[in-house]
């Protein structure tokens, strides 16, 4: 019994530490990946804020030049905040919200048929754009982050990741 205990004495002295270092490095692919996405799609909606607003106002999206002008900043500067790790759990909410609310607008239908026919809901726009958001704001932007430094300057350093 003894050296099945050593074993896993090992394992997690040994290996659960080195394979954290993955976790960090995915989370920083991811956000920078996607953060750029946000910036590039945040940006698109701003340059051409009269297009934005008339599919918003197709939508029946009130006040649509202003939704635009929000949409469109959030996920620009947003995605800037994701690329750098800063403030990324609290970007996170409001890109969850405006997500949310596409879904609920743009593809509703998609949303309806979640559970009849997965693949509408999953293969939807703003899908992989909300996984990411759930993602950082659950595990943090990792070690590689501003968020992460700030951190360590504050806080004395734990094993907890940002």
């Amino acid at each position: 019994m003894k050296t099945n205990s050593n074993i896993m004495a090992r394992y997690f002295r040994w290996f659960v530490p080195s394979t954290s270092f993955l976790q960090s490095l995915l989370l920083l692919v991811i956000r920078l990946y996607w953060g750029w996405e946000f910036f590039l799609t945040g940006k698109g909606k701003l340059m051409a804020l009269e297009k934005t607003a008339g599919f918003f106002q197709s939508l029946g999206v009130p006040l649509p030049y202003a939704q635009a002008m929000l949409v469109g900043a959030t996920e620009c500067f947003g995605g800037l905040l994701l690329l750098a790790g800063f403030c990324s759990r609290l970007i996170s909410l409001p890109l969850t919200i405006l997500l949310t609310v596409a879904y609920l607008t743009a593809d509703l239908d998609k949303v309806k048929a979640i559970f009849s026919d997965p693949d509408k809901f999953l293969t939807a726009d703003e899908f992989l754009f909300l996984l990411v958001v759930v993602i950082v704001f659950a595990f943090g932007p990792g070690k590689f982050s501003v968020d992460w430094l700030i951190k360590r300057k504050v806080a004395p350093p734990s094993s907890e990741s940002a």
